[in-house]
Formats: structure tokens, sequence, C-alpha cells
């Protein structure tokens, strides 16, 4: 269904090496860096676009920066933007004069070049950010920590079982027994029951829990902070409480 389906974009090329461009649509995933794209309202943006020419633009952007609003752009950046640009600082998404793939034009009209397109994108690099490995919870190196012990026993115990029972009594299968009884075969198994407890207690107060090692690290956690974004809040602030550095109210932090 998705080869079925393709997204296109205004793009001016030079068709059939003639000497006038032409605007054309082409798949979005032909855009290649130096195309000039032009932008309407309701267009996706393609690739990463630095503005030629615009007219009451505005973009959407909350996919990059969560913001719910959109945000204005021109191809004539501010003064403070324009400087972040040349000596490399700031965040390309806060650029007056670029639009960014992953966004989408609201307002107005526009035309810019291509500067960058798939995983060269400043989405593409979050992407790429994003994709990396996982780093281990305290659960995961509780565990860990737990097996290297009971090899760390196996190690010793077996060879001591080993020598000390062929020697005396010529049993030398008892190595292979103790080497057994120290593997802990029922661990995966009671580790994941009782995250697995843990998920449905959390589903109880309607929390949804995609991860089952993340039980544990709510369950460790004396505080937690989250960043309000806006995307998917009711744009409406509520003074809960106000507490102090002890967890009391404190008319001061009010203040």
């Amino acid at each position: 269904m998705q080869a079925l389906v393709t997204t296109t974009c205004a793009v001016r090329r030079r068709a059939g090496g003639g000497s006038l461009a032409t605007t054309v649509e082409v798949p979005m995933d032909q855009v290649v860096p130096g195309d000039v794209v032009k932008l309407a309202a309701g267009d996706l943006v393609p690739a990463d676009l630095l503005l030629l020419a615009s007219k009451d633009l505005m973009v959407a952007q909350a996919a990059l920066t969560g913001e719910s609003l959109p945000v204005a752009k021109a191809d004539t950046p501010t003064r403070a933007g324009d400087a972040a640009r040349r000596d490399g600082s700031g965040d390309p998404a806060e650029a007056d004069n670029l639009v960014l793939t992953g966004t989408s034009v609201t307002y107005g009209t526009a035309t810019g070049v291509v500067v960058a397109t798939g995983a060269d994108t400043y989405l593409g690099s979050m992407a790429g950010a994003m994709a990396g490995e996982r780093p281990p919870t305290d659960f995961d190196h509780g565990v860990r920590r737990v097996s290297l012990l009971l090899i760390r026993f196996m190690l010793v115990m077996v060879p001591v079982a080993f020598v000390v029972n062929g020697v005396t009594e010529g049993d030398w299968d008892f190595a292979v027994a103790v080497a057994v009884g120290l593997t802990p075969e029922m661990l995966p198994m009671v580790a994941s029951a009782n995250l697995a407890r843990g998920a449905v207690a959390m589903s109880r107060r309607k929390v949804v829990v995609k991860r089952l090692n993340a039980i544990q690290d709510l369950g460790a956690m004396d505080l937690l902070c989250t960043d309000k974004t806006g995307t998917l809040t009711e744009d409406r602030i509520v003074l809960d409480r106000y507490l102090g550095v002890h967890g009391e109210e404190d008319p001061e932090v009010l203040e």
C-alpha cells in the first residue's frame, strides 16, 4: 500500500536539458540537494530548505521542537538568528530562514533551495542519535552482578567439590550436581514474573509499560521531572501545590 501512495512536491527543474526551468511534481524521495522547491499551505517539507523567498510563511514544527503553535519563517533572518547560524551555534529549528524535514506549511507560500536530504537532515541526525543502543538500567546491572557472583561461586565450588569428593569418596559426579545446583535456572522466570506483576499493577493506574525493565526504575524513583512541550496538553497552566525543599507548602515559593 505504501508503494501505491506517493507524496510529491513542486520542484523547479530544467526538463530535457533545456535552458528554461519549469515546475514539476516529483516524489519527495527524489529531491536532491540544489533543487529549488516551492511550498504552499498544506505541503510537507521534503528536505532541509534554505528559504529564497517567502510570503506570510507559517510552519508547524511540533515534531521537532514540541511547539504546539506554528512558527513564522522568512527568507530574511533576524540579526540574532543570522549570527547564530554563522558561528554554528544555536538550534537549526530556531533559524528564521530554514525549514526542516518533518515540518509542514500551515499558511503562506515560500521558495527554498535544498541543502540536505535523508540522513543528512536535522531530523535524520535526531533519528540517528535515537537509534543507538539503550543504556543498561539499574535492573540490568543488578541481574548482571548476581549472575557474576554465582559464576564465581561455580568457578570455586565445582573444582573443590570435584577434587574432594573424587579423592575421598570416589564420586566424581557430585561436582556436576553442585554446578547444576548453583546455576540460576529460575532467575529469568522469577525476574520476569515480578516485572510482569508490576506492569499489571501499573496498568490498573492507566500506565502502559512497554519495556518490563522500566518497572524497577519506576519503583526506585523518588522524583520524576518531565518537560512540558505543549503538544499533548491543553495549553492551560494550573497551580496545584507550592512546596519547599522539604515537601511542605511554602508561601515564599508561591510569591
